[in-house]
């Protein structure tokens, strides 16, 4: 009866939702940085690019190491 009470989408975007968002991100810093000749293309290839890298060293530095036995 639970699953009934929560639409399936809802786990899909629950899953996937920030992995395409970071997905977008780079694709769009990669052809901003592709088509742009300096200036504020540059600046906004170095932020959209820049955002997923900060993410994920922010998750590898957050991840708890086990310990040693």
């Amino acid at each position: 009866m639970t699953a009934a009470k929560h639409p399936q989408h809802h786990g899909f975007w629950r899953l996937w939702g920030w992995p395409i968002a970071l997905g977008l991100l780079t694709t769009f810093g990669l052809i901003s940085a592709l088509f742009s000749d300096g200036g504020l293309g540059d600046v906004l290839a170095w932020i959209t690019l820049g955002i997923p890298v900060a993410v994920g060293a922010w998750y590898g530095w957050r991840r708890q190491r086990p310990a040693s036995e």
